[in-house]
């Protein structure tokens, strides 16, 4: 080999061996830091969290219905008989006592019909007493032989048509003094009355011009429409013992009505539209509050109360429509869980479905949190949380469960 390839093969060499060594001393690098990550990632700190278990909780059974409120007893008063009103004892809403007279109508036909009446009833009487005098006496004439038996069965006959004439003759007295008794128009029931009282001068048509109408304002009915299961579960609830009788009543505004009513009337068959029933609830209303017309909340509750979890409502996300909560899994790993969610209460949410009363929910550290992790656990209570079942002010009303 000549002394130029030499030095030629030699300088190559010598290239290579630095190639290689570069190409070393990189895989060495890769590998140094590879282990360092890998070391890393197994000596990465626990995720400090705050956990609890879910609280049982007793949630009074509850629905709540639009009701609206309607008389016991609300009559339109009307006149028996017919004429022009002369004379209105009350004002229109004022209360009246039953038997308190209302209106007058004028009277001074029903003074002549019931005179005349009179008149023909005395001259019947009397005709009749005549007729009673000559029977007794054609009586012993005829035991005598004077009269024919055929004379005496015609008299008394006659005394029989007299009779009939005579109690006809009461009755149209007696049908013209009621009459003119009627001219004054009674309360037929204790209330109060509306302002739709006529006028003095009107003239009233016998039982087809409405007078006046009246309401007696206590008891109250509360009349709603529920569905078919709510009627199964809350009226008909009796059959596992788990209806109160009393339902309770807010009014416009959320102020609470402070009497108890009952469930007293329920309609016979379900609406063929809506599918639901009407029902009526009475409420003692002493005081006059209640007004037929007003629109209230009724609410119905049964006799026992449901045990659920709670989950606080800071604890629950949301992703892809879907509700999550993290729970502290074996080796204390964090484990995603989905899960129904139920009504509101207060800071927390009612949960149907996804948990136990055994499991430990995370409730505070789960800014960026996902299932898999390692977790270091620090174990509160709602007190400490400030946790409340109290009622929120942006809370939905109570709605079935």
């Amino acid at each position: 080999m000549s002394k130029g390839v030499s030095i030629v093969f030699f300088s190559y060499l010598r290239k290579r061996s630095c190639v290689f060594f570069l190409i070393s001393m990189l895989l060495a690098i890769s590998l140094a830091a590879t282990g360092c990550g890998s070391k890393q990632a197994e000596e990465a700190p626990d995720v400090q969290v705050k956990a609890m278990h879910p609280v049982s909780y007793d949630m009074p059974l509850a629905v709540d219905f639009v009701a609206q409120m309607q008389g016991v007893a609300e009559v339109a008063v009307q006149p028996k008989v017919s004429g022009v009103i002369v004379e209105k004892y009350i004002r229109g809403g004022e209360f009246v006592e039953e038997g308190q007279p209302l209106f007058k109508i004028d009277s001074r036909q029903y003074e002549a019909a019931a005179d005349s009446a009179h008149a023909n009833f005395v001259k019947d009487q009397v005709t009749l007493q005549d007729a009673r005098v000559d029977l007794e006496r054609d009586r012993a004439l005829v035991q005598e032989g004077v009269i024919s038996a055929q004379a005496f069965t015609t008299q008394e006959s006659r005394v029989a048509a007299y009779e009939a004439s005579t109690d006809a003759s009461g009755a149209v007295f007696q049908k013209a003094m009621e009459d003119l008794d009627d001219t004054v128009v009674y309360a037929p029931m204790s209330g109060k009355l509306a302002l739709d009282d006529v006028a003095v001068g009107t003239y009233a048509q016998a039982g087809a011009t409405p007078l006046v109408s009246i309401g007696a304002p206590d008891p109250i009915y509360a009349q709603f429409s529920i569905s078919e299961a709510s009627y199964l579960r809350y009226i008909k609830g009796d059959l596992k013992g788990d209806v109160r009788d009393e339902v309770t009543l807010t009014l416009d505004g959320g102020q609470k009505y402070p009497l108890e009513g009952m469930l007293v009337a329920a309609d016979r068959t379900l609406d063929d539209s809506t599918g639901n029933l009407v029902v009526k609830a009475l409420f003692p209303n002493p005081s006059a509050v209640l007004m037929p017309g007003m629109i209230a909340r009724i609410r119905l509750s049964a006799a026992h109360d449901a045990k659920v979890l709670l989950v606080p409502q800071h604890a629950v996300q949301q992703i892809l429509d879907k509700d999550h909560v993290l729970v502290v899994g074996s080796g204390n790993k964090s484990v995603t869980r989905v899960v129904k969610l139920g009504k509101k209460i207060g800071d927390y949410y009612v949960i149907e479905d996804g948990v136990t009363e055994d499991d430990v929910i995370i409730v505070d550290g789960l800014t960026n949190l996902q299932g898999g992790k390692s977790l270091a656990v620090t174990m509160v209570t709602p007190e400490e949380m400030n946790y409340s079942t109290a009622a929120k002010a942006t809370d939905d009303a109570s709605g079935a469960q």
